[in-house]
């Protein structure tokens, strides 16, 4: 699996820089206009874009029919793409919180709360995108499965809210918010776990010679 990795790292290698690089910048101009530590909301769902630049590649060349005739299983395929959107999440993440770190050296107010409650929120927002879109990469053609991709993250803030006022009605969420978001991660864990299991079942059915 880590030569898949490295080759899905590879391919969208430009595409990482560039949004990494971009998330940097971003996140020092944006420093003057609003509350920084917010950009952890946005950099892992930004960042994981160039998943769908390696699945898209994968089918352009073939690569899925070639594959197979290889020592992998075809859960290890699947495992991989699932880890590489991790991977990418957590690369924004760190993006973004480096003109944080170095901001709150310079004397600017960011807690250690707003971070951890703002980071909450854009992996739990990225989980949940990429539990309902990376199955679909496997079900519909490259075209449909960027446009799952990007409707994906509008679904995920919808049953954030949902969720939200789901554990209103048994905690105040206004008086406990960031217990409430971490409550919100750790369903976005399960749901993306869950949804790698099902990925592995789809895949495992699907001819693709």
């Amino acid at each position: 699996m880590k030569g898949i990795l490295v080759k899905d790292l590879y391919i969208a290698k430009s595409n990482i820089f560039v949004t990494i690089v971009s998330l940097i910048v971003l996140g020092f101009g944006l420093s003057f206009l609003l509350e920084i530590s917010a950009l952890l909301v946005l950099a892992p769902v930004i960042s994981t874009t160039a998943i769908f630049i390696s699945i898209t590649s994968d089918a352009a060349s073939k690569w899925s029919k070639n594959v197979i005739t290889m020592p992998i299983s075809r859960n290890e395929i699947i495992a991989e793409k699932f880890l590489f959107y991790i991977l990418l999440a957590i690369l924004g993440m760190i993006a973004a919180l480096i003109p944080c770190i170095v901001l709150a050296f310079l004397g600017m107010d960011i807690t250690f709360h707003s971070l951890c409650l703002y980071g909450s929120i854009g992996i739990s927002t990225t989980l949940l995108a990429g539990g309902i879109s990376l199955p679909c990469a496997y079900l519909f053609d490259p075209e449909k499965s960027q446009v799952v991709f990007m409707m994906s993250f509008m679904a995920s803030t919808g049953i954030i809210t949902g969720i939200v006022f789901l554990i209103n009605l048994f905690l105040s969420v206004k008086e406990n918010i960031l217990l409430t978001f971490d409550i919100v991660l750790i369903i976005s864990i399960l749901c993306f776990f869950i949804s790698y299991k099902i990925a592995t079942k789809v895949y495992q059915k699907q001819d693709i010679t």
